[in-house]
């Protein structure tokens, strides 16, 4: 993983970019909730491991599970969106579809960077290792942070500018 909250870059930059198409809350939660899996090794274990979570299989059954629990909770952080600005409506597809993205944008940032994972599955290795450099990896991350946070702020200004 490029350290847990990098991976919020990408995701803020894709709802941004997509809103309202995209549900801002479920991509931001969808971007990291996959490190569920290396934190759970970690803390048990006292190591670092990506396993099938961290793949595009086991990545899509969180988005799912995901969208299932975020569905009836969305009336409540949709309310809590409207205090950063942002109103939107959502339906289960628009959430489904959020969670897909943001977890597997996660599982194809961390297969830049980790040997042990097989993004693939059922299919062994990482046929991503090295593509990018994890310099690079970590640059996409800030990047995207700052052209999402950037977006945001503009639509900010606009939204007010119209009130």
């Amino acid at each position: 993983m490029p350290f847990t909250p990098f991976h919020l870059g990408p995701g803020l930059f894709v709802a941004m970019l997509l809103f309202p198409l995209i549900d801002v809350v479920v991509i931001l939660i969808a971007s990291v909730i996959v490190d569920i899996e290396p934190a759970y090794y970690l803390f048990t274990h006292g190591y670092v491991y990506h396993g099938f979570l961290h793949s595009f299989v086991g990545c899509s059954i969180v988005a799912v599970m995901l969208s299932l629990i975020a569905y009836p909770l969305r009336r409540v952080y949709l309310k809590i969106l409207e205090t950063f600005g942002l109103r939107q409506k959502t339906s289960f597809r628009k959430i489904l579809i959020s969670s897909l993205v943001g977890t597997n944008l996660h599982v194809l940032l961390d297969g830049f960077l980790y040997p042990e994972m097989n993004p693939f599955y059922p299919i062994s290795g990482n046929p991503l290792l090295n593509m990018l450099s994890e310099a690079t990896v970590y640059l996409i991350c800030i990047i995207t942070f700052i052209l999402g946070a950037t977006i945001y702020v503009a639509r900010l200004i606009k939204s007010e500018s119209k009130e």
